[in-house]
């Protein structure tokens, strides 16, 4: 029995004659001859029981079954590239180029293990890491992906989901032994409270509380404000200037290393989404969507939220 597709070199001679728009044509861009190729249309035209061409001493057109299989034929040629061009990219060596944008805090608590893991298995790749805490522009500026808080930044986004941490109350050791009694909300009114200021704005950011089943977006009294650096809160919380909010990711290695306690932890209970972000009708590489699928691997392997 005869193979389902061995007539496919036959098709590839009907395009390259439609093409070229002569038999004499295109046997000179295919090395043989006019009869050659007339012969294989015309088993091709058995074949389908359909005239493709009609041939007189001076032209050559196309019938309408002609256009038809003309049609559908390169586009199913261009599908077949497309598949062997994923299946390339998906066994060879990636290379080339991978911009991506990280704010501090997510950027100094969790890429480092993911893009030296990265790293080793493609080495031909070059990484060129942004880490910064204002909002960039991935299309302008030419990022392949950002790492973001919150919301998509725009509609013209595509997104996956990495992980949601806990938004919680923080302060020093050494502030709390001379602090205000602090056990309800109406005490953090009353205490020294580190705000970040939103760079576009100017305003604070509220504080996102939970009190039982309600939430509270709350205004800090600010005695200190950070701007640009969330990781500022942090760093000044840990010297005792005060109490922080922020996500429980940006603190860990000092909440374990006993630099910052958790306060008021039933006003706890919100959360803030981090999602990797890329341009959703421009055709990522392979090498940014395998940062992508390790950036999502590496949360899934840790159980996220």
């Amino acid at each position: 029995m005869g193979r389902k597709f061995d007539h496919l070199a036959d098709v590839e001679v009907f395009l390259s004659v439609v093409e070229h728009g002569s038999f004499s044509a295109a046997a000179v861009v295919l090395s043989t001859t006019p009869s050659v190729l007339s012969r294989a249309v015309s088993r091709l035209e058995a074949r389908l029981g359909a005239q493709l061409l009609r041939r007189t001493t001076r032209s050559l057109s196309l019938t309408d079954a002609g256009q038809r299989y003309a049609d559908e034929a390169r586009d199913a040629f261009a599908r077949l590239g497309q598949a062997e061009q994923a299946m390339r990219s998906t066994t060879a060596q990636l290379s080339g180029k991978v911009r991506m944008s990280v704010s501090t805090g997510y950027g100094l608590q969790r890429l480092p293990p993911v893009l030296a893991a990265y790293a080793r298995a493609y080495p031909l790749v070059e990484l060129d890491v942004d880490i910064t805490n204002r909002n960039v522009d991935l299309v302008a500026e030419g990022f392949d992906l950002a790492i973001c808080s919150g919301p998509l930044p725009s509609s013209t986004m595509a997104s996956r989901h990495l992980e949601a941490s806990p938004l919680c109350l923080l302060a020093a050791p050494a502030y709390l032994e001379t602090a205000e009694p602090l056990a309800t909300l109406d005490d953090l009114a009353r205490q020294q409270c580190i705000a970040f200021v939103r760079p576009n704005t100017g305003r604070v950011f509220s504080w996102q509380l939970r009190d039982g089943e309600r939430d509270i977006d709350w205004i800090p009294p600010a005695s200190v404000t950070v701007s640009s650096d969330a990781m500022g809160v942090i760093w000044l919380a840990e010297q005792g200037m005060g109490i922080a909010l922020c996500p429980r990711l940006f603190a860990e290695a000092s909440l374990a290393a006993g630099r910052l306690v958790e306060v008021l932890p039933q006003l706890g209970g919100r959360t803030r989404p981090f999602s990797v972000v890329y341009p959703a009708h421009r055709g990522l590489s392979a090498a940014a969507r395998a940062l992508i699928d390790m950036l999502v691997a590496a949360r899934d392997g840790a159980g996220r939220t």
